[in-house]
């Protein structure tokens, strides 16, 4: 199945430079605490954003990982930037190890360092990939620091950094240890058998007298731990003993389902340095560092600890389990979840009122997350929002709502509210075409999908749709920042009849191929979710063309509806594949379900 997908968008140089600019200087006039280490982490994972697309450009010139002049400026400022967030980190917020000065004035470290790598040989535009851990999985730079300061390595280890987001959380590594900068390497070929592609110096870089430890940083491992095994391979393959090779995961699990034997084997042999957002956030042993000493500061004195309730348990507060035997809710009367995609969250009570702290993503993505967040709940869309603390944004838990029911709300009213809720998001929130699948990946994704599931005359199905068709349709498509998840459960009917959507943010934004699409994608989904019978999906057309001054064509509803199906059957079914055997059933099913109505759909659409 198709599902997964990465995000890159193009930027000059000189403009991403800039943000990092702009970052530390807005940190350097704040005063000492969480919100400034929030920004600082910001100026932080854009320099790292800008290391990885300066040593890919260079990577891509010359087929190899190779050192050049523009790399060694971009590591030398994101190591700058790594020691001040770890000096912030370990002194409660209070240092940065630099001086006001030092963060905005010419002539000071880091304005310097900027201006050393303006001046560098520079490629004019970069390819940026967004770092998935900063912005979905909670996975803190801090994090990396704490392992390595816990695992007793020296500054002699060699910190190897696997692009993207390996650059800046090796550089973290290298300076909690006091190391040298690390050597980023980008591993190529097929996602699950990576290789390395090294020029003769980054060689020269690697090697070290016989004992030196050897620290190899990345997110993952994912469903292959193919580029964490890929360097371990390298460097076995030059002679490094196989017990000097330590791997700086972003968590405890072994590699997923696609992992080879040999790298499972070696895997579960290895010595791995671990720190978890529960370890380093939730369960900090100093109180400076928790989280809920930082929602305390927001919201006023708590009255009680936060509850977690990530990875599906959400649930259990609106699906209570049965009084009798079986000691748990039946499976069918539980949303699925893919617990692995889900953001981390807690619920807490301040003031006798309920608030939802919710993982949307350090640095820029955190940032325009509360953004988006202020302006949906302004407009009465989403609950309020009562501020942002690093990484977590902070909002109204709506004690007294529920999770809509299929047929509690008159469809017709339900399609207006919708419809309003989508026209307003199409007119507030606009996106770049880079930000998402284009039409005919979606075509393909769903060619595949569909004849995965359903055999090869489904897929064949969207051979009707010639290149010159989908054109016409693509010139036509606006992207959004679509919502993207639009089942009954997320939205929530107040006691007085009220319409609230949860979990609005940022799934335009999540670990997928789909990203922002035309607002016909969410209408699409909204007809299909919420089981719109057909003159509630024609009010739901006119409420968004009303509220755009837009016209939906009829053609792209007709081709999206089969590609939002393929794409919800691919999820499912890959979800299902890693999750536990109760949540896997729930996955199946709602797959199984989804296959049904691509099935139906097809054949009414052949007629």
């Amino acid at each position: 199945m198709i599902v997964y997908g990465d995000v890159r968008r193009h930027e000059e140089t000189a403009s991403a430079i800039d943000r990092v600019a702009r970052a530390a200087a807005q940190a350097a006039g704040l005063p000492p605490g969480i919100g400034r280490h929030g920004t600082l982490a910001t100026a932080f994972i854009t320099a790292g954003e800008l290391a990885q697309g300066i040593a890919d450009a260079a990577f891509h010139e010359r087929e190899a990982d190779a050192p050049s002049p523009g790399e060694d400026a971009a590591l030398a400022l994101l190591m700058a930037l790594a020691r001040a967030l770890w000096r912030s980190w370990e002194t409660g917020f209070r240092e940065t190890g630099f001086r006001e000065t030092d963060l905005h004035e010419a002539g000071a470290p880091v304005p310097g360092l900027l201006a050393a790598l303006a001046a560098a040989a520079l490629p004019r535009d970069l390819v940026l990939k967004r770092a998935e851990g900063f912005a979905f999985y909670a996975l803190y730079p801090e994090s990396v620091a704490a392992a390595a300061r816990a695992s007793g390595f020296g500054a002699d280890t060699r910190v190897i950094g696997i692009r993207s987001i390996g650059a800046p959380l090796g550089a973290m590594a290298a300076a909690a240890l006091g190391a040298r900068p690390p050597v980023t390497v980008r591993p190529v070929g097929h996602p699950y058998r990576r290789r390395l592609s090294l020029s003769p110096a980054i060689e020269a870089a690697l090697a070290a007298p016989p004992g030196t430890t050897y620290a190899v940083v990345d997110e993952g491992p994912g469903l292959s731990g193919s580029s964490f095994g890929a360097v371990a391979d390298h460097l076995e393959g030059r002679g490094v003993a196989r017990e000097r090779i330590v791997f700086f995961p972003s968590h405890s699990g072994a590699p997923g389902p696609q992992a080879s034997a040999p790298h499972r084997a070696r895997w579960a042999a290895a010595r791995r340095c671990v720190v978890t957002v529960d370890d380093l956030v939730l369960r900090a042993p100093r109180p400076e560092h928790r989280l809920d000493t930082w929602l305390a500061d927001l919201l006023g004195p708590l009255d009680g600890p936060p509850e977690d309730i990530s990875g599906g348990a959400w649930r259990a507060r609106f699906w209570p389990p049965a009084p009798h035997p079986p000691a748990t809710c039946p499976a069918a009367t539980w949303p699925p979840v893919d617990a692995q995609q889900e953001r981390r969250k807690v619920v807490v009570r301040a003031g006798g009122r309920s608030w939802l702290a919710k993982f949307v993503g350090l640095g820029a993505d955190g940032e325009a997350a509360l953004a988006r967040a202020r302006r949906l709940a302004g407009a009465g869309f989403t609950p309020p929002v009562a501020g942002f603390r690093h990484g977590f944004l902070v909002e109204r838990w709506m004690e007294e709502a529920r999770p809509l029911v299929p047929g509690q709300v008159d469809p017709l009213r339900l399609a207006g509210r919708v419809g309003r809720y989508l026209a307003f998001r199409a007119e507030a929130f606009p996106a770049g075409p880079e930000r998402g699948a284009s039409l005919s990946d979606l075509v393909a994704m769903a060619r595949h999908n569909a004849g995965t599931a359903l055999g090869a005359e489904a897929g064949r199905w969207f051979d009707r749709w010639s290149p010159d068709a989908l054109a016409r349709l693509a010139a036509g498509m606006r992207p959004v920042e679509t919502d993207n998840r639009l089942q009954p459960w997320e939205w929530l009917v107040l006691p007085d009849g009220g319409l609230l959507k949860a979990d609005a943010l940022d799934h335009h934004a999540a670990h997928d191929l789909i990203g922002c699409q035309d607002v016909a994608w969410d209408v699409v989904g909204a007809g299909i979710e919420l089981a719109l019978p057909p003159q509630a999906r024609a009010r739901l057309v006119a409420a968004v063309e009303r509220g755009t001054g837009r016209a939906i064509a009829p053609d792209l509803l007709a081709l999206l509806a089969p590609c939002y199906l393929a794409f919800r059957i691919g999820a499912g079914t890959m979800a299902a594949a890693a999750a536990s055997p109760e949540e896997a059933d729930r996955l199946a099913r709602a797959a199984a379900a989804d296959t049904e109505r691509l099935r139906a759909l097809l054949r009414q659409q052949t007629r």
